[in-house]
């Protein structure tokens, strides 16, 4: 097997420490991307999980809504990573309200965020998955991207459009072994979800969840590690929900 390097944009928040936890686990270098106002928590978390696999653990900086940072981001983990070949699209947010409610600047975050972000960073490591003709693309999704929800016209759009991206990019890269996927979680137990979301229309959704309940942060990890195992070399420009049940389609 070769060795892998696994960039995780978000590394440091819930389902993004889920993931660079499993891919440690599973033998890989990881570099964890942060905001840069968050340069403390990631420094925490760093010293978190360095115990065991020093050597193995990265943090760089980097905003994903500004191409510029992106590019510096980039050129950061150039210098000491000869090749990236594992992208985790993870970082999003949330500014929930109404369409009649909802001013510009929430509207322009969250597009910028967590839609454009996915082409700043795929941006910059895109070659070098081409013209070494191998690459695991996963980008993380929501439910909400698919069945849209009510005052989240912001993001089940950003979500939406999401799935496009990774369904062009798919049919672009596939001749060159690097493959492309979403993963659109349910509901999961992150502080995005349990520590921004009224708790009455929180418990409202999982009542309509026929698990129950909301996912756990390793549930979704563990789907992301599937598709980027190299067995997973025939999938490409599918969407994976990890939703309990909570909306199904074919």
């Amino acid at each position: 097997m070769r060795k892998r390097t696994a960039l995780v944009t978000g590394g440091v928040g819930g389902i993004g420490s889920a993931i660079c936890k499993d891919f440690l686990e599973n033998g890989y270098t990881v570099i964890a991307n942060y905001y840069p106002a968050e340069e403390k928590h990631a420094q925490e978390w760093l010293k978190k999980h360095q115990s065991g696999h020093e050597g193995r653990v990265f943090i760089v900086p980097g905003d994903v809504a500004d191409f510029d940072s992106c590019v510096k981001m980039a050129e950061i983990i150039k210098k000491d990573h000869d090749f990236v070949d594992t992208l985790i699209n993870c970082a999003g947010v949330t500014r929930d309200k109404t369409l009649r409610k909802m001013e510009p600047d929430m509207w322009n975050l969250v597009i910028n965020i967590d839609l454009t972000g996915v082409y700043n960073v795929t941006k910059q490591f895109i070659d070098g998955m081409h013209d070494n003709e191998f690459g695991r693309i996963i980008n993380i999704s929501s439910v909400n991207g698919q069945k849209g929800q009510f005052g989240q016209t912001n993001y089940s759009a950003a979500k939406a459009g999401v799935h496009g991206f990774t369904m062009a990019l798919a049919q672009e890269m596939s001749r060159k072994n690097v493959t492309v996927n979403t993963i659109s979680p349910g509901y999961v137990e992150t502080d995005m979800t349990v520590g921004q979301m009224n708790a009455e229309i929180l418990d409202k959704i999982v009542g309509h969840v026929p698990m129950g309940r909301m996912a756990r942060p390793e549930e979704v990890s563990y789907a992301v590690l599937a598709l980027c195992d190299e067995r997973a070399s025939y999938i490409s420009g599918t969407n994976l929900g990890v939703n309990g049940g909570f909306f199904m389609s074919f």
